[in-house]
């Protein structure tokens, strides 16, 4: 079953965060993940607002988090860590 990556992040230091973007997307790609919505607009109906929400598309659950493991992945992650808040889940979808 194709799975969906979502990202609900708050940015705090734009200049680290730029590095693991650069750094992400390239990781992301190399598992066969695509883009579905980046920083896109949107409305918050419930619960904490994050405004920055990222929206990616993979084969399979497997295959999501085999690529938030991989080396090229937690290399982008260690920018982003200090410089955003986020959360993030994968979640099986119907095709």
């Amino acid at each position: 079953m194709p799975a969906l990556w979502i990202a609900h992040v708050t940015v705090t230091d734009e200049d680290a965060y730029a590095k693991y973007a650069t750094l992400a997307g390239p990781a992301i790609a190399a598992h066969g993940g695509r883009f579905l919505a980046r920083g896109a607009r949107f409305v918050q109906l419930e619960g904490k607002e994050r405004p920055r929400n990222v929206v990616a598309r993979f084969a399979s659950l497997e295959e999501a988090v085999a690529c938030y493991n991989s080396a090229a992945y937690q290399d982008a992650l260690s920018h982003a860590k200090n410089a955003s808040e986020r959360e993030l889940l994968v979640v099986e979808i119907e095709d």
